[in-house]
């Protein structure tokens, strides 16, 4: 694929991915479109065989973050506490860093980089996505666009692994992790 026809593909793909998620959100009146799925839809479409860009580590990764930001909240006492990115406090600073802490940590231990994730982690901690019903949405919004990449990238013929490639995972750097 020539360079303008592979900028092309990410630039529709991406485009069409992000047009069907708004729609969702505006039918369902959930937040299913939110800032990290922009650079998740740059990995899945321009580096589709990265480990990164896998539906696996997409889908994980996101949990990942999701769950660490609503421990940092719940360990600073700010599960219920309003955003307020204008004025920071100490609380809302712990909540960031032990989120982004936790998120990269999984991350590492389980292999799944996604790094995507770190935003989504910061979204939930800063309080911007946090009851029950947003964190859902956001888990949703990441399941569509991992779908999304699977089809449109198959539709393609473009090599994309659902889990990861048999080469990787037989690979002896694999077996040394």
């Amino acid at each position: 694929m020539t360079r303008a026809r592979r900028a092309a593909y990410v630039a529709l793909s991406s485009f069409g991915c992000i047009v069907f998620i708004g729609l969702c959100a505006i039918l369902s009146g959930a937040p299913l479109l939110f800032p990290s799925l922009g650079p998740t839809a740059f990995l899945v479409f321009a580096t589709p065989q990265a480990p990164g860009a896998s539906p696996r580590n997409t889908v994980f990764g996101h949990l990942a973050g999701v769950l660490a930001g609503l421990t940092g909240l719940a360990v600073t006492g700010l599960l219920t506490a309003a955003p307020d990115l204008t004025h920071p406090s100490w609380p809302r600073i712990g909540a960031a860093a032990i989120a982004l802490g936790l998120t990269c940590a999984a991350m590492a231990a389980l292999d799944i980089p996604h790094p995507p994730a770190g935003a989504t982690t910061l979204i939930i901690a800063l309080g911007l996505l946090h009851t029950v019903p947003q964190v859902t949405a956001v888990l949703v919004g990441v399941v569509l666009i991992a779908v999304l990449a699977v089809l449109i990238n198959k539709l393609f013929g473009v090599p994309y692994p659902w889990w990861r490639f048999l080469e990787e995972a037989r690979s002896p750097s694999a077996s040394r992790r």
